[in-house]
């Protein structure tokens, strides 16, 4: 399961950080209802090098997640590019 996932936090004030991570869940049915779970926070919470980060979701832009996880609901747009 030592799959390596990535994630790019982009900040309101325009900064970014970059977080890779091993896979979390064992069956990729569980990802959109720990994601939902996730969102439902007032922070986003980490933990990276031995320590715990909790970042404020009114702090953040977006987040970009890689892979894109498999078996999102309905109602994500899937297979989408972005163009400028």
């Amino acid at each position: 399961m030592e799959q390596y996932r990535g994630m790019i936090i982009h900040f309101m004030d325009g900064s970014q950080m970059r977080v890779s991570f091993p896979k979390q869940v064992s069956h990729e049915a569980s990802v959109p209802v720990r994601m939902e779970r996730m969102l439902e926070k007032d922070v986003l919470m980490i933990e990276a090098d031995g320590a715990l980060l909790a970042i404020p979701f009114a702090s953040i832009k977006y987040l970009q997640i890689y892979p894109a996880p498999a078996g999102m609901p309905d109602y994500v747009v899937k297979q989408a590019s972005i163009t400028d």
